[in-house]
C-alpha cells in the first residue's frame, strides 16, 4: 500500500518460539551446551530484515512476564495452559534478546506486561511521525493497534502484510473492534473465555449492528429481532456472562501507555558492534559461515569495532 520504509516493531517472542520447535539442533553453545538452533534461526530473521528493508527504526520487544503479567491478576486462568520456559529455552530467549542489540535492534521486556502491551507502546509512540508502522507478528491480535491507513501487520517471515481493510476481510471486524470481538468469541490460544454458544459469526453480526459491546449492552431488549439463530436468546445469555465478558475485554485489550520515556529518536538503529558479534558467533557455535553472512547482510550499516 505505500512503498515508504516503516518503522518496524518486532513481536520476538512469537518468531523464537517458532524457530525453537521447527530448527534442527545442529548448533550448540560452547560453554552451556544448550542447542542454539532458535538463537541461529532468529538471528538469520534479523539478518534479513535489516538486509532487505535497511528500517532506520526498529524495536524488538520480548516476554518474560509469563505467569506474572497483571493479567494474570484479572484472570488466574490467563494463559495457564503455557508452560514456563526451561532453562534450555530460557538460554535461547536471552541470547536471540543479545544479538538483537549487537545489531543496534533496541530491545524492550517487561515483568508485568507482555510484548504486545509494550509494542502498544512504541506504536503510540511512533505515529507522531507520518511514517508507516508496521508490526513483525504472526497474532492478528495486534490488529487492534492499526489505527492508521498506513499501518500495518507484517509477518515478515511468510512475505505477508495485513492492513486494516486485510483484517475485516479475515476476521470480519474493524480493528477498533477487535477487542470486543474477542471478548465474546474468546481466544483459546491466550485461554480468555467467550461467551458459550457464541461464535465469529454472531460475534460479527452483533458488533456489525451496534458498533461496540458498550452500545450492544445498551440494547438487549432489541437483539430478538436479528436475524440470528437463537436470537430470541441472545440478551439472557450475554447478561448471563456480562461480568466474564469485561474481563475478557481487560484481557485483549492492549495497553498502549506504560512508561517507557521514549522518543521516535530512541528507536533509531544504532551500530552494528561486530566484536562483540564475533564473540557471540563463537559462543553459540555458528562458526565463520555465520559472520560472512551477517556481513553480506550489513555491509553497508554503519558498525563499530
Amino acid at each position: 500500500m505505500t512503498s515508504a520504509t516503516p518503522a518496524c516493531l518486532i513481536d520476538a517472542s512469537i518468531y523464537i518460539f517458532r524457530y525453537y520447535f521447527s530448527m534442527p539442533d545442529n548448533w550448540f553453545s560452547e560453554e552451556e551446551g544448550y542447542g542454539t538452533g532458535a538463537v541461529y534461526g532468529y538471528s538469520l530473521f534479523l539478518l534479513r530484515l535489516l538486509e532487505e528493508h535497511r528500517p532506520s527504526h526498529v524495536a524488538a520487544c520480548y516476554d518474560e512476564s509469563l505467569g506474572q503479567c497483571f493479567r494474570n491478576q484479572l484472570y488466574p486462568g490467563y494463559k495457564a495452559s503455557r508452560a514456563l520456559p526451561d532453562e534450555a529455552l530460557a538460554f535461547q530467549l536471552h541470547a536471540c534478546r543479545r544479538f538483537g542489540e549487537l545489531l543496534g535492534i533496541a530491545s524492550f521486556a517487561s515483568e508485568t506486561h507482555e510484548a504486545d502491551d509494550l509494542i502498544g507502546t512504541l506504536a503510540r509512540v511512533l505515529r507522531r511521525s507520518p511514517r508507516p508502522v508496521a508490526i513483525l507478528t504472526r497474532d492478528k491480535d495486534l490488529g487492534q493497534l492499526l489505527r492508521r491507513p498506513q499501518d500495518y501487520l507484517w509477518d515478515h517471515a511468510a512475505d505477508l502484510q495485513l492492513y486494516a481493510p486485510d483484517l475485516y476481510a479475515k476476521m470480519g471486524v474493524q480493528p477498533a473492534q477487535l477487542v470486543d470481538y474477542l471478548a465474546l468469541v474468546g481466544d483459546s490460544i491466550d485461554d480468555i473465555p467467550g461467551v458459550p454458544g457464541i461464535g465469529a459469526k454472531s460475534a460479527q453480526a452483533l458488533l456489525a449492528e451496534y458498533g461496540d459491546l458498550d452500545e450492544l449492552f445498551r440494547n438487549l431488549d432489541t437483539l430478538a429481532k436479528l436475524p440470528l439463530r437463537g436470537a430470541r436468546g441472545l440478551a439472557a445469555k450475554l447478561e448471563a456472562h456480562r461480568e466474564q465478558i469485561e474481563i475478557s475485554r481487560q484481557l485483549a485489550l492492549i495497553v498502549e501507555d506504560l512508561p517507557l520515556a521514549i522518543k521516535i529518536a530512541d528507536l533509531r538503529r544504532g551500530a552494528v558492534n561486530w566484536a562483540g558479534m564475533t564473540e557471540f558467533a563463537r559462543e553459540m557455535g555458528f562458526g565463520d559461515r555465520f559472520l560472512t553472512r551477517a556481513r553480506k547482510a550489513l555491509e553497508p550499516v554503519q558498525t563499530v569495532s
